[in-house]
């Protein structure tokens, strides 16, 4: 008997993956019989879920929807992705009521998780801190492997020494973790490399075998770990970057900007400099112009000539002979 439910949790599992099943493949998969096939779907009928059959030389199986959301079946990594994305949006989604049944959900999903993967799962918890929202830009965001999530979650709490590559480091990097800050669809790590403290982009690391070398965790200073990101991710933290004048007081600027989007300097009592990136030259050129004050771009030469390109645009639409009568 117990085979049986074995195999039967084996079957819906699969039929779960992916929509179409012929009996031959499900066979050849579970290491049974075309008629234990056909005896197991009658058996998860019997149990209420609703596998459709269809004969014939196109025949397969598909499980299709029911009355009620069937169990999933889902593999350790499966599982901790979606505990992640689920406690994600129960902090935080700006879709109204999301975030409770987020909660309930995630409640739920914890509730059966065996507790080597609940352990991964609160070890991300405790290591992440999220970012200001309201702060999104046009640009795609980056795939985080939720391995790597949890690797260095385990990294922080256990205060294990990481090794990896990062993007266009020569050699790989040896880095104390210290916490981990999800702000706007990316993910951050705030370490100490070589005693100097860092911010990481999590998409840029590639992590190499485990270290097993403890160290003995230091005191970042100011304490704010999410602070220290933004302030950080402004000048090092994203693929491009750009030094804009802008023709109005520094105080004038920060009104009108969230001080996570860059850093202000002031040039003099008129003139001030914003230090700010995105991961694309589009989002900066676009995202500069919703300033509301007059700037002057003359670095770098692409961000200078996507300017030239709105301006251009933004002429036409408004030309003299483009309107009608």
């Amino acid at each position: 008997m117990a085979d049986t439910s074995a195999r039967l949790l084996a079957l819906l599992g699969l039929l779960q993956v992916r929509p179409d099943w012929t009996g031959a493949e499900l066979a050849d998969r579970l290491g049974v019989t075309r008629r234990t096939v056909r005896n197991d779907i009658a058996r998860l009928r019997e149990l209420g879920y609703p596998v459709h059959g269809l004969r014939g030389a196109a025949g397969h199986y598909r499980l299709g929807a029911g009355a009620k959301l069937p169990p999933l079946l889902l593999d350790d990594a499966e599982a901790v992705a979606v505990a992640i994305g689920l406690r994600a949006a129960a902090q935080s989604t700006g879709v109204g009521g999301l975030e409770e049944s987020s909660a309930r959900a995630l409640a739920k999903l914890e509730q059966v998780l065996p507790n080597r993967l609940k352990r991964q799962v609160a070890a991300v918890h405790q290591a992440t801190t999220q970012g200001p929202r309201n702060t999104d830009t046009a640009d795609p965001d980056p795939e985080v492997d939720p391995a790597v999530l949890v690797a260095l979650a385990a990294a922080i709490r256990d205060h294990e020494l990481v090794r990896a590559d990062y993007r266009d480091a020569e050699w790989p990097l040896q880095v104390e973790p210290y916490r981990l800050v999800s702000w706007q669809g990316r993910w951050y790590l705030v370490g100490r490399e070589s005693g100097a403290w860092r911010t990481f982009r999590v998409d840029w690391l590639g992590l190499r075998m485990p270290t097993g070398r403890r160290f003995a965790p230091a005191q970042l200073p100011g304490g704010d770990f999410t602070a220290f990101v933004l302030r950080d991710v402004a000048s090092t933290g994203w693929a491009v970057h750009a030094r804009i004048t802008v023709h109005a007081p520094a105080a004038t600027v920060l009104a009108r900007i969230n001080p996570a989007v860059g850093l202000v300097e002031q040039l003099d009592a008129e003139t001030s400099v914003l230090v700010t990136g995105a991961d694309s030259i589009e989002t900066i050129a676009v995202y500069v112009g919703l300033l509301g004050l007059d700037f002057t771009v003359t670095d770098p030469p692409e961000l200078v000539a996507r300017v030239r390109a709105l301006a251009d645009r933004y002429a036409r639409a408004v030309a003299c002979d483009r309107i009608g009568p």
